[in-house]
């Protein structure tokens, strides 16, 4: 898939106002299709995207389906330090600025229930692997959303990978028709950031080089 084809391809998705058919794509999406608004567009074997009249759908689908166990352990059992207290301070630090107490459990578990809803997103895709597959290849994955995030950057757009949809793997896989032997890594929203939400003024820590990198 080009360069040039993929952001014409993502920006047409947040542009779709309805659906009239679905159409396939399985191949080099900058020759032989037309992209138009009123069809819904499926890039075919792992990639799943939902947006306009499928946007809908989805959300009515998902309403009476509860989240089970997580698909993979999105943090390992037993984190140690110093990855423990980090994860523990990005969250916390994400809850200060929307003004949310630690002991609020009801406001907390309302803004993690903000992933199911894209955090308002017009369009998203669902990333699935092959579950033959092991841990380079999810490091694969995790270059392709870097690049497809930087990109759509590029074009104006902003993003969000979500892990949070692990827990929705049975519902989600139902609703693209993904088939067994695939399995959910993450759903990333896409569309414009509010740029007056606190929530999107949290930069994360960052550690200084000698923290991570050492010259031998």
């Amino acid at each position: 898939m080009r360069r040039k084809g993929f952001i014409a391809a993502l920006l047409a998705l947040c542009t779709m106002p309805a659906v009239a058919a679905d159409i396939f794509i399985n191949a080099d999406i900058t020759t032989s299709q037309t992209w138009t608004a009123n069809n819904e567009y499926i890039l075919t074997d792992r990639i799943y995207v939902v947006n306009g009249a499928s946007m809908t759908r989805f959300r009515a689908f998902l309403q009476d389906r509860p989240p089970g166990a997580a698909a993979y352990d999105i943090y390992p059992q037993g984190l140690t330090e110093p990855y423990r207290s980090s994860r523990f301070k990005i969250g916390e630090d994400m809850y200060a600025t929307l003004g949310i107490a630690r002991e609020d459990k009801p406001a907390r578990f309302a803004q993690f229930a903000k992933n199911l809803e894209f955090f308002g997103a017009p369009a998203a895709l669902f990333c699935f692997v092959d579950r033959q597959m092991g841990p380079p290849q999810w490091s694969d994955l995790g270059m392709f959303l870097q690049t497809f995030m930087l990109l759509a950057q590029e074009a104006g757009l902003d993003t969000c990978p979500q892990e949070a949809w692990a827990v929705h793997e049975a519902a989600v896989s139902e609703f693209v028709g993904a088939p067994e032997e695939q399995r959910i890594f993450c759903g990333v929203a896409i569309g414009h950031a509010d740029r007056d939400n606190p929530i999107n003024s949290l930069v994360s820590d960052r550690e200084p080089l000698e923290v991570f990198a050492r010259f031998v």
